[in-house]
Parts: C-alpha cells; structure tokens; sequence
C-alpha cells in the first residue's frame, strides 16, 4: 500500500469549490532545484508514515462534511498501487484531485477511464527543449505531451500550472510553454516561494516582481480562455 507522508486535514484552496483535504505520497523522479518539498522528494524514507487505518478514520469521522481529497506529493503516480488509495477514497463518495508532474501518461489515463479521479493538476515544468535542464532529471518529452492531451479530452475539471523561477523559467519560456498548451482552458502561474528547496542556492532567489509576473499572464493571455496567478 502507498505511504502517506503527511496530511493537511483543511485546504480550501487545493479543490475549488470544495471542503477538502490534501494527503502528500513521498518520491519524485524529477529534481526541480526550486522544489519547496525537498524533504519529500529527497528524504521520504526518513518521514513518518501515516498509519491507513488513522487515515481511513480520519475520512469517515469527517463524513458529510469533507466533500474532496487532494492527492499531492512529490510525484503521486510513481507508486504503482496509487490505484488502492483512490479506490479507498471514492468507496466514500469523495472527489479526487491529482497532482502530477505528466511523467506517467498511462497510469493518469488509467485512473481516469476507471473513474477514480475528478481533477487534475499537471504542473508544467519548461518548455519541452529545457526539460531536463530545468528539472534536473531524464525525461521522455512525449510522456508530457501525451499527459497534457490525455488531461485535455479527459472530460474532467482540470488546470495546468508553471512556477515561474529566476534564471530558469522567463517570458520566452511563458509563450512557449503557451503555444505548447494551446487549445487546453485554464493556465496558472505560480510565484516561486523560496523556502526548503531542494539546491539551496534557489534559497537566495529573489522571486519575481508583481508586475513580472503580469507581464507573463499578458504573454500567456492569449492561449488560454483564463490565466490565473498563484503566490503573488
């Protein structure tokens, strides 16, 4: 059974529009040097686990109140027996939002056609040439790719999200990653927090500025039915 490193029993704004909690899995198989979960990415082995059965009664006691559960890591769809946990969850008529960096196109489609998740979140990390300089890591490109289109025809509620970082991801990456996305509905950028990263040298970054970051959503603006700013 997939481990669960932490939970946040309240996060209004992981589900829009609904009570929900966020549960975070351990692992990633990208390296973001900016990643503000290191401990998770890096150290999961070293965290506590959360007992299933504590979770599970966590779930139940919060039965009528609690209407979605967030699924976030690290990378949740690196743990193959994913599947168990989500079929937990709907067994108790909640909503399942997925965090997922698109690395890992045929378990996300395979969740999807058996109906275990109602939201995705695909953070996208450069534009397809700067991928692995950016996440510091090996990637097949047509895993993305074939990520975003699986989220576009899914039928489901879902967001694509960059994390605009000094130095690795500027305009020209915006209207890249833009053009890329092209045709999907909603689009947000996310202010780099500077916090636990995963180099510490992104520790000393000084974030964009308020009117930086607008002017990557007056870049983006005209891909996307809306562009939305996180962090700022």
């Amino acid at each position: 059974m997939v481990e669960i490193k932490g939970l946040e029993k309240f996060a209004p704004k992981d589900f829009p529009g609904h009570i929900s909690s966020t549960v975070f899995l351990g692992g990633c198989n990208f390296r973001c040097p900016y990643c503000h979960n290191s401990d998770l990415v890096l150290r999961s082995e070293s965290l506590p686990t959360f007992p299933m059965d504590y979770f599970l009664s966590f779930l139940d006691s919060r039965k009528n109140w609690l209407e979605s559960i967030c699924i976030s890591g690290g990378e949740p769809l690196l743990h193959e027996d994913l599947e168990v946990l989500l079929s937990l969850i709907k067994e108790r008529n909640l909503l399942v939002k997925i965090d997922t960096n698109g690395s890992f196109p045929s378990r996300l489609e395979k969740l999807i056609q058996k109906k275990l998740v109602d939201y995705v979140a695909m953070d996208v990390k450069a534009s397809l040439e700067r991928y692995e300089e950016v996440t510091k890591s090996g990637v097949e490109t047509d895993d993305i790719i074939k990520s975003i289109e699986i989220i576009k025809n899914s039928g489901l509620k879902y967001i694509f999200r960059t994390t605009v970082v000094p130095g690795l991801v500027g305009s020209d990456d915006v209207k890249e990653m833009s053009q890329m996305l092209k045709g999907t509905k909603i689009f947000q950028i996310q202010q780099f927090v500077p916090i636990n990263t995963i180099d510490s040298h992104y520790i000393q970054t000084i974030p964009y500025s308020k009117e930086e970051i607008q002017a990557f959503v007056k870049i983006a603006e005209p891909y996307f039915e809306e562009v939305r700013v996180e962090g700022v």
